[in-house]
């Protein structure tokens, strides 16, 4: 299974990311629509998309609106967002407010509610996450293969969502901050860098990828990717268009 960062920051885009998407082009899933929607097209590859949202603040949402670009001239028969209820609710009469985006999306909407069967045989539980107005975590199920993705919430061990991401194969975790800004992660509902890392060591997972990292430093490492390495060794820093195998 492959899965394809689309994009890997967090509050607004720059010139070396877009915002949180998440793609897995051989089951049409996508995690999350950021501006990083808009690479969704080239890889499209499925006749049904499934988009899965964490929660409903802008860096993870505005990317619907790219839609009747995304599938402009691809030949999909139904797309559907996934997420919860109050998610849904923000969309259709903030983000589609006639003065703000007066055209319906080519989308039909469903609330997460159970277990989700996924293409391929998979199928996707949820479970909350910490975080201000709420977040939602995803793990991904297939026969031996398996991954989470947990966004926006603070990381820290013995954190209720641990026992939901338990063994994955492939953790993909935000780490907006580094440990610097540890008490600033905690006021905002963000990870930092080492927390981030013993939540993996702790749920005994295969591989950590951290993403949503802070989009204003202007260098190349703006987590401390070895502070994470020396506590889980298999940790690595995501970038835009990186694909991973798991």
């Amino acid at each position: 299974m492959k899965l394809v960062l689309l994009g890997t920051t967090g509050y607004h885009p720059c010139d070396r990311r877009q915002t949180a998407c998440f793609m897995l082009p051989e089951v049409g899933i996508v995690l999350d629509a950021g501006t990083g929607m808009y690479r969704v097209r080239e890889r499209l590859a499925t006749d049904e998309l499934d988009i899965f949202l964490s929660h409903a603040h802008l860096d993870h949402i505005v990317g619907l609106t790219f839609l009747f670009d995304v599938l402009y001239e691809k030949h999909v028969k139904r797309v559907t967002v996934h997420a919860g209820e109050p998610t849904i609710a923000a969309i259709r009469d903030h983000l589609l407010a006639p003065a703000v985006f007066p055209v319906a999306l080519p989308c039909e909407y469903r609330p997460l509610s159970g277990e989700v069967p996924l293409a391929g045989g998979g199928r996707l539980t949820h479970f909350p996450l910490e975080h201000p107005g709420g977040s939602t975590g995803f793990r991904l199920d297939w026969p031996g293969r398996s991954m989470a993705y947990v966004t926006d919430t603070i990381a820290r061990p013995g954190a209720d969502y641990i026992a939901a991401i338990r063994g994955v194969d492939l953790l993909v975790h935000e780490c907006y901050f580094d440990d610097s800004m540890h008490s600033w992660a905690e006021r905002t509902g963000h990870s930092s860098t080492t927390n981030v890392a013993r939540v993996a060591r702790e749920a005994d997972v295969g591989r950590l990828l951290l993403v949503h990292v802070n989009p204003l430093p202007g260098v190349h490492d703006p987590i401390g990717l070895e502070v994470a390495q020396a506590i889980f060794p298999q940790a690595e820093l995501g970038v835009d268009q990186m694909e991973i195998e798991f």
